[in-house]
């Protein structure tokens, strides 16, 4: 850059430190992945590279994030408040793991009220170990193990979640499994679970429906509007049928394996093969 690309940051209030506290978040779920610092330099190399520079407090020194772990910050947009004195940065974690912990976002602690007792409960589930992150568990990280229901430990998630959409599924399994062992009022998918088996086969049932109503109005309508819907509603319906196999503990690689049997075989021999055996 030149020194006329940067007189913009001239209008950053850095605190007397020379520091602005920065938040990142997940720029395509909204999600606050964590909190770090600035110092002039870092906010100009961010906007430079394309990619999120913090100032380390810790270490003095600048930490271009993802330089050691390959977890990098791709940034999409920086946003500055009305005072002037804190960022956002709207960003896609390269790899799906914002914390040093090994989780996707720093702020995974949640304060719960248990007929008025607080507690703060952990909901996120560590994805990688940092110690194979970075050799170490850094900062001495306390790495809590994740248990599924079925008693299948899951200290290192078999997918982080990608950029990329076409990876989405098995990164979204990873969060319903997850969401087994999580407090009812914890989120949506968690609230399901307690509700049992009967309450997610209605919830498949009525996605169902409410797909099949989108494709008839999208065929009658055939506009952009109607188009966005269907496609919805068939997001839904796919969420509802991942929540019921992961409630059976039954892998999305066991769908995806038998679509691939199928793949190439005549639809009329497949039904035909059935009805035979």
């Amino acid at each position: 850059m030149n020194a006329d690309d940067t007189r913009w940051l001239d209008a950053v209030q850095f605190d007397a430190n020379g520091l602005i506290p920065a938040i990142a978040q997940d720029h395509a779920t909204g999600r606050v992945l964590m909190l770090a610092w600035m110092n002039r330099e870092a906010l100009a190399q961010t906007v430079a590279k394309g990619q999120a520079v913090y100032w380390s407090r810790s270490r003095q020194q600048l930490w271009h994030k993802g330089e050691t772990s390959g977890h990098w910050q791709q940034v999409h947009a920086i946003r500055l408040d009305c005072d002037s004195d804190a960022l956002v940065l709207s960003v896609t974690q390269v790899g799906g793991i914002a914390c040093h912990t090994g989780r996707e976002s720093c702020f995974y602690q949640l304060l719960t009220n248990d007929n008025g007792a607080h507690t703060w409960i952990t909901t996120d589930a560590v994805r990688k170990d940092p110690q194979a992150i970075y050799g170490t568990q850094a900062d001495g990280a306390q790495v809590q193990t994740h248990v599924y229901n079925d008693g299948t430990p899951n200290a290192t998630a078999r997918h982080a979640i990608p950029p990329a959409s076409n990876n989405i599924l098995p990164a979204l399994e990873d969060v319903l499994y997850q969401r087994k062992t999580a407090r009812a009022d914890s989120s949506y998918v968690a609230s399901l679970y307690h509700k049992g088996a009967d309450k997610i086969l209605q919830k498949v049932g009525e996605e169902a429906v409410e797909t099949i109503l989108a494709a008839k109005t999208y065929q009658q309508a055939d506009d952009d509007t109607t188009r966005d819907a269907l496609i919805y509603e068939c997001a839904d319906l796919w969420f509802h049928t991942m929540v019921t196999l992961a409630w059976f503990n039954i892998p999305l690689d066991a769908v995806t394996q038998e679509l691939a049997r199928r793949f190439g075989l005549s639809g009329l021999d497949e039904k035909r093969s059935r009805t035979q055996g």
